[in-house]
């Protein structure tokens, strides 16, 4: 197992861990959380033995295989396949081998080397490679290409899928979706799940930390704190300590109040001094609670957009592609002042060409687009984090932008974002990914749009940044268009949804897990168009029958399957309605401040017991709820 003990580590002065302990079991997902900043990245760092603690132990079992997704990628001229096979350093080694055995013509070591490679499934890693690759969005022409001719963006998903390819007892993944689409992001989750290693994963997508992650280890104050369970569990759980201390910091600063004034009237009589020395004595040794508090630093909202055309932007009959390459046929689309629209679609099917269309940055090949009056765009996408000039600082972004504002009025919006005091004056070049996009998102804001179209907004931002966006992008009075693989996102701020394949765009009558259920259908349809035909006419009238009556059969029997299972989820999410209801309840009466006086410990205690094994049977409940949800999931896989 993993584990810290009494760790402390510093960089650059600032205090990341202060005594910090930790213990995670092997097989455990582990999901890390903190405002960046917290050390999140530093804690990998002391893993993969680049930084070292100041204080404490950090122990790890001596024959763990780490495997991490690499920060480079050399511009290599090696095939994209042979570079994800190099993960697993065993089997390449092997291979190495049974050449120099070969070549000394020594039969016992070759023997020898063959079992151990037919025991790590050797003859089978160049297929695993590209299933890797192929659910990280490589299209199969892709695999022989050499690694160099690959974006930067695509050379991160190959960094991602070598570090899969190592058979490792310890994955360390960090922020692992952000240049992956929604596809892959599905299928990673997938992948996670059957990771039978330990997993340490730093992730701000709250749907991935859900739907992975059994343990979440939350780094706040140079602390670690270890929650049992997914994210939704973590933030229950949290909000219940919380309110505990809250209590605590109250009745404590009550009993501070209550000395204090005893110290203050008496001192200085002498029948009373040595009481009043005595309660000095016990404030001094009076171990202090800090008030409870989460405040997010990140604070904004859309202005009014004022006057709204309608419609605001109509395409009619369009044709998108760059020269030669049509990649969208007939788009037709009115986009008026309440649209709020999510775009879905498979990776490289013109989900962002359209975003580009109707941005203005891509003329139609054919058709016709007509915009309303008054019409404002506001675009953002990856590449406009490259745009911002490095050496100007936030403030001189926005003073290009509004040269009419007051200097306070430019720091009162941009401190909002994150750009604090002199934070608000320093140059752009050293800033973090998740910085950059900050700002480059205060630009976008400031400049009023009535028409909204986000391409991949949330990648390198926070949680608490996530959340101050989505709450800006629920009041937001104009009509929105976004791309995105954060489902969270998608779901709290868009009403529906279109659907972008096959060179087409039309609406999607469903929800995402509609979507996800589309995607599975589509690649089984794929695998059955390339599984080898059966001898014989397979066009025959009979085999088309025989074919048909096999499906419906199948269909009749996945449904027999089906009904149990949802029986069963139905019933445990009343009872998890139920146990949440008394668990507010509890949480609630704990709330009032006069359960903490003596008169009422008895009360106390039994709250606290009540509320513990509300917790457990919550925590029970919803391990079987998931596991219900995964058999159904992998039922509907196996249609």
């Amino acid at each position: 197992m993993l584990t810290l003990r009494q760790l402390s580590l510093q960089r650059g002065g600032k205090p990341l861990f202060e005594h910090v302990s930790l213990t995670v079991y092997p097989g455990w997902k582990v999901g890390l959380i903190g405002a960046n900043g917290s050390g999140k990245s530093s804690l990998f760092a002391l893993l993969l033995d680049e930084l070292h603690q100041d204080a404490g132990d950090l122990d790890l079992p001596p024959r763990w295989v780490i495997a991490h997704v690499a920060q480079e990628t050399p511009a290599l001229p090696i095939p994209a396949l042979d570079y994800v096979l190099d993960g697993d350093a065993e089997l390449r080694q092997i291979e190495q081998d049974l050449q120099a055995a070969e070549a000394a013509h020594n039969g016992t070591r070759q023997a020898e080397l063959h079992a151990r490679f037919e025991a790590i499934d050797g003859y089978s890693a160049r297929a695993r490679a590209g299933k890797l690759m192929n659910g990280l969005g490589f299209a199969p022409d892709q695999l022989e290409r050499p690694v160099a001719e690959f974006s930067g963006g695509w050379r991160v998903r190959l960094n991602l899928a070598r570090a899969l390819m190592c058979r490792s007892d310890l994955l360390l993944l960090d922020e692992p979706t952000n240049h992956l689409d929604l596809d892959a992001v599905l299928w990673l989750e997938q992948w996670l799940r059957a990771y039978p290693g330990t997993l340490l994963l730093i992730s701000h997508d709250r749907d991935v930390l859900d739907n992975v992650a059994d343990h979440i280890a939350h780094i706040d104050q140079c602390r670690i704190t270890l929650y049992t369970g997914n994210y939704a569990a973590f933030e229950e759980q949290r909000a219940t300590r919380l309110a505990l201390q809250q209590a605590a910091y109250e009745k404590q600063q009550r009993e501070i109040a209550h000395l204090e004034s005893f110290i203050t009237r008496f001192r200085a009589k002498a029948t009373k001094a040595r009481q009043a020395q005595s309660r000095i004595k016990a404030l001094e040794r009076m171990e202090r609670i800090a008030a409870a508090h989460v405040d997010s630093p990140f604070s904004f909202s859309f202005a009014d957009a004022g006057r709204l055309p309608n419609p605001l932007l109509a395409v009619e009959k369009v044709v998108a592609g760059y020269g030669e390459r049509r990649v969208l046929e007939r788009v037709n689309l009115v986009i008026g002042p309440g649209t709020r629209l999510g775009l879905l679609g498979p990776n490289g099917a013109g989900k962002s060409t359209l975003i580009k269309l109707l941005a203005g940055l891509l003329p139609p090949l054919a058709g016709r687009i007509e915009t309303g009056q008054g019409l404002a765009i506001g675009y953002f996408a990856q590449h406009q984090l490259e745009q911002l000039r490095p050496d100007w600082s936030a403030l001189r972004h926005l003073q290009q932008l509004d040269e009419r504002a007051t200097d306070q009025q430019l720091r009162d919006f941009i401190g909002g974002f994150g750009f604090n005091g002199d934070r608000a004056l320093e140059s752009v070049a050293p800033f973090s990914g998740g910085e950059k996009a900050r700002l480059a998102l205060a630009l976008l804001v400031w400049q009023r749009p009535n028409l909204l179209l986000l391409d991949e907004p949330t990648n390198h931002l926070d949680l608490d940044m996530r959340h101050a966006l989505t709450l800006a992008l629920q009041d937001y009075q104009g009509a929105l268009i976004v791309v995105s693989h954060d489902r969270h996102l998608l779901r709290t701020v868009t009403d529906e949804f279109l659907l972008v394949a096959e060179g087409q765009a039309q609406p999607f009558d469903g929800d995402l897990d509609d979507y996800r259920d589309w995607l599975n259908e589509r690649q089984r349809a794929a695998n059955r168009e390339t599984a080898p035909r059966s001898a014989g006419d397979g066009n025959s009238t009979l085999d088309r029958r025989e074919q048909k009556r096999l499906e419906a059969e199948r269909r009749q029997q996945w449904a027999i399957k089906r009904k149990p299972l949802e029986q069963q989820i139905k019933k445990l999410e009343q009872r998890m309605e139920k146990l949440h209801a008394e668990q507010t309840r509890l949480h609630d009466e704990l709330l009032e401040p006069t359960l903490y006086e003596d008169a009422q410990k008895n009360r106390l205690k039994e709250l606290l017991l009540r509320k513990a094994q509300v917790d457990k049977e919550l925590e029970a409940v919803e391990s079987d709820w998931l596991e219900a949800q995964e058999a159904l999931e992998t039922l509907a896989q196996e249609q």
